[in-house]
């Protein structure tokens, strides 16, 4: 059975060699910590919030993200798509999340801000009603995307080219 962790605060803990032990983790925050080219698959983390880590090129393969936020933290690399998508659910804020992928995922309504999102890939991803407030979006591809009310009225440095079928 896997354990069950909640209304924990992880201080400046490094989880780059060793794992963050197996559980589910409830309304807990990360705070400082190192995941970079860790390990957080197969994870359950729900209403938890991570602050200050740095999480780059984690595996976040078959990982539940539900009411996840993100604060000042790097996240460069994640294929964010390996993710369990049922019930995903996250936010970003004051992030970096460049050469990060979130192909094929339905982020309908999703919120990043102030976040750095250099040759991100949103191919084939709903990203209808999402916002990109005041977000560096240089390079990133937006091919064959939903894009339907998506407000990219702060964000810079993007191009969507009509050509490549995002709607």
């Amino acid at each position: 059975m896997t354990p069950f962790i909640a209304d924990t605060t992880f201080t400046r803990k490094v989880f780059t060699q060793n794992r963050l032990p197996k559980a589910e983790y409830e309304n807990c925050v990360f705070e400082g910590c190192d995941f970079s080219n860790g390990f957080l698959d197969n994870q359950n983390f729900m209403e938890c919030k991570f602050v200050d880590c740095n999480l780059s090129n984690a595996n976040v393969a078959h990982t539940t993200f539900k009411q996840v936020m993100f604060i000042h933290s790097k996240l460069m690399g994640i294929q964010f798509e390996t993710c369990n998508d049922f019930l995903l659910d996250f936010s970003f804020q004051d992030c970096t999340l460049n050469f990060s992928s979130f192909y094929g995922l339905k982020l309908k309504n999703q919120k990043f801000r102030d976040c750095k999102l250099v040759q991100a890939d949103f191919t084939e991803t709903n990203l209808a009603h999402a916002l990109f407030a005041n977000c560096d979006l240089q390079g990133a591809v937006f091919f064959n995307s939903i894009l339907e009310a998506t407000d990219f009225r702060t964000a810079r440095n993007f191009t969507i080219d009509p050509e490549k079928k995002s709607t």
